[in-house]
């Protein structure tokens, strides 16, 4: 009876040399290139097809794609439990040593077949009949891998050099590296080179011992990570900061190229990679010209050209041997040729902060801009706004309530300076959308209690007793950027006393918050060794209102001196990220702060940038906007729910895996203003974002309230219903029935 093999897909890969199809959130192994569904189904399928004994089937895949992956594996016979997610992309040799480790707990020492998710290959029967072709050896413990006779001279690949010939397997002299155009040249006449498919067959305990003997960190890394793993029906999954600590390397560089006695098995099938729309057009369905058309295509006098269109009509005229792919917000054109080159637009567009390398635009899922405009509509002005404007009040003690609870019954908490100024805001904004509430009794009732917490030197404390008294005289540089952005409005919408409060408090941020030996504002007059970034958000925020309620440039040269700020010391230009925490002279912060961003704070810078942009006229800060953007999009979002963290590394690492409210909200503003930018089309995207806000936060909650937290897996770990995040519920949701309206909505 024929020994067991048990079979690991990896599907981690981004395929941006496939660009604009392939993308970081929607890889080519998701894509069906060339009939039959996706790359990842087809090979899993494929992997279901064995005849000569069992063979359970494992998918090694990445957490952020779970949506898709499910997707795509329905009615697919996998092992139990045969999703494994990677929370973190830590390269193969991760995956293999995950492979192995499953393989010894579930199976004692088995084969195992490891191969990509998004390669060509013939037929299901060839391809194994070229795997058990190599069972022999990798029994005996050897390291089986199986190399692509060449049949032209191919820079994109890496090759296997080959020996001695027994029973149709050959010994491997070496593994050489993706040669240039004169190397490959000499191993294709030289017959003894082979291209590298990047299949392995071994067994369990010979690659736990070759990873023990070369490189134990990777495996003892990747062992503490798989046992602390837990599992439910939809797969397995590995705790974050565990999996991030495994090493991150190729197996090949790990164990391949330094194991003796390798095997490599000639394929007996046809191999492809798709890695370039040249091996799109040599695999593809062609016509009687030698073009493969995909989509809405008109082609007239084409020649041996890839013509793909998704979502709009395309015509082509007197091509030949060209690429042309059109997706909704992107086209690409190059002679088949230099299709590998596509990595070169790639890069030019990630230097200039272009979203479209970064994310699939949502077309295929909106109907039509505005789609939200009722719910949105009908949530501010019949649910929230009646229930904060009256259980939301504080009518005994003053002021507004910090918190209620889930049952909306409010809760006994201190209250925070920075909550009362935002209650005031958030009613002065409705307002001015048309509210017809006791807007102007509020706004006095929130001022009326804050000008309780006025300070001896005229600043604004921090904190209050349930009472009303002060709690906390601090005068934190954050609550007075608070203070000031409810000053402004409620100014805008009339009130006697905001001008003369917004004066007398820009007066005391002069005299004790400005600081004096470097840019910048203090955290409090008494200073402190840990400096913010975001109370001068914030205060940039502020300014910008002082601007539109003033017209007074005086607040527009202030908020420029923000701006300074963030290009001189918060964005970082290698990681397109804000730091949140510096020392002395604006370094980044010790002690693993200064690798701390926040992709909230991304979206909110980049709502500001373009304000102050289109209020100064200085461009360029457009680019900053788009790249924040662009940042929080591919590194900061929950893939399962596509929800923004709380917070991740510089390096795209989640750091708090806790998706708030505000940070969608936020993400709501920044695809509106770049919406109104030149650049991609975003209104699909808004959508979507609005949709998210409603699916996961809003929907869920009891009326008028929201579900304020959702954990990694789409759970609510909510336990109130804090009061600082109305005023960004309210100002999004009528920033976006403000920009739908635009629309003729």
């Amino acid at each position: 009876m024929s020994e067991r093999i048990a079979c690991f897909v990896m599907s981690g890969g981004v395929g941006s040399r496939l660009w604009p199809l392939s993308r970081e959130d929607n890889p080519k192994q998701f894509h069906d290139l060339s009939g039959d569904g996706s790359m990842l189904a087809k090979t899993l399928r494929r992997m279901t097809g064995r005849t000569a004994g069992a063979a359970p089937v494992f998918l090694i895949a990445s957490e952020r794609h779970a949506g898709r992956v499910h997707g795509d594996i329905n009615g697919i016979d996998l092992a139990g439990g045969g999703v494994l997610f990677e929370p973190v992309g830590r390269n193969t040799a991760a995956a293999v040593a995950l492979a192995t480790l499953r393989t010894l707990a579930d199976f004692g020492d088995s084969l195992i077949l490891v191969v990509p998710s998004d390669h060509e290959i013939s037929t299901t029967a060839q391809f194994w009949q070229t795997v058990e072709q190599g069972v022999p050896a990798a029994g005996e413990g050897r390291l089986v891998v199986f190399g692509i006779r060449p049949d032209q001279p191919e820079t994109g690949y890496g090759y296997i050099e080959v020996g001695a010939e027994n029973s149709g397997v050959f010994d491997v002299s070496r593994f050489v590296e993706k040669p240039d155009l004169e190397t490959a040249q000499k191993y294709v006449a030289a017959g003894n080179y082979y291209w590298n498919a990047g299949i392995f067959l071994f067994r369990a305990s010979v690659m736990r011992d070759a990873f023990l003997r070369f490189q134990p960190e990777i495996w003892k890394a990747t062992e503490k990570a798989s046992e602390a793993a837990t599992s439910d029906l939809s797969g397995l999954y590995m705790p974050e900061e565990l999996y991030a600590a495994i090493p991150s390397d190729s197996i090949d560089y790990a164990v391949m190229e330094r194991a003796e006695g390798i095997a490599m098995v000639p394929a007996g099938f046809r191999w492809n990679d798709l890695g370039s729309w040249q091996s799109l057009l040599d695999v593809g369905p062609s016509d009687e010209n030698g073009n493969v058309i995909i989509g809405d295509v008109v082609a007239i006098d084409c020649q041996n050209s890839y013509i793909r269109s998704h979502g709009r009509l395309l015509s082509a005229v007197g091509l030949k041997d060209t690429a042309v792919v059109a997706t909704a917000d992107a086209t690409f054109v190059a002679p088949v040729s230099h299709s590998q080159n596509v990595r070169k637009v790639v890069q030019q567009l990630e230097k200039s902060g272009r979203l479209e390398t970064r994310f699939t635009p949502s077309h295929d899922r909106v109907v039509e801009s505005g789609a939200w405009r009722g719910r949105v509509r009908h949530w501010l002005f019949e649910e929230a706004l009646p229930l904060w404007s009256t259980i939301g009040v504080d009518e005994r003690h003053g002021g507004f309530h910090e918190a209620l609870g889930l049952d909306a019954v409010p809760l006994a908490r201190p209250k925070r300076m920075r909550t009362m100024a935002r209650q005031v805001y958030g009613f002065a904004v409705a307002k001015a959308r048309g509210w017809g509430g006791p807007a102007d009794l509020l706004i006095a009732h929130g001022l009326d209690f804050m000008s309780r917490g006025r300070t001896d030197r005229g600043g604004w404390a921090r904190t209050f007793n349930v009472d009303g008294s002060v709690s906390d005289a601090t005068e934190d540089a954050y609550d007075h950027s608070c203070v000031l952005l409810a000053l402004a409005h409620a100014h805008m919408c009339g009130n006697p006393d905001a001008l003369q409060l917004g004066r007398e408090t820009f007066a005391f941020l002069d005299e004790h918050l400005e600081d004096s030996s470097l840019a910048g504002f203090l955290e409090a007059p008494e200073g402190g060794s840990l400096r913010r970034s975001n109370p001068h958000m914030h205060l940039l925020e502020a300014f910008l209102a002082w601007h539109e309620a003033t017209g007074d440039r005086t607040y527009l040269r202030r908020a420029a001196r923000i701006v300074d700020l963030f290009r001189s010391y918060f964005f970082d230009a290698d990681s397109w990220t804000v730091g949140e925490y510096f020392g002395d002279g604006w370094a980044p912060a010790p002690d693993g702060k200064g690798d701390w961003t926040e992709p909230g704070h991304h979206f909110e810078w980049a709502s500001l940038l373009i304000d102050f942009s289109n209020r100064s006229g200085q461009t360029s800060l457009t680019t900053y906007a788009r790249k924040l953007y662009a940042s929080a999009v591919a590194n900061g979002l929950n893939r399962a729910t596509g929800l923004a963290y709380g917070a991740v590394s510089k390096q795209g690492m989640p750091l708090d895996l806790v998706s708030r409210s505000w940070p969608q909200t936020e993400a709501i503003k920044a695809s509106i203003a770049l919406d109104r930018a030149d650049g991609p089309d975003l209104k699909p995207e808004i959508e979507a974002r609005v949709g998210r806000l409603f699916r996961w936060h809003i929907d869920p909650a009891p009326v008028g309230l929201w579900i304020d937290r959702i954990d990694e897996r789409g759970r609510s770990v909510a336990a109130e219903v804090p009061a600082s995040i109305f005023y960004h519920l309210v100002y999004a949701l009528m920033q976006y029935l403000d920009a739908t309206a635009e629309n003729g909505q």
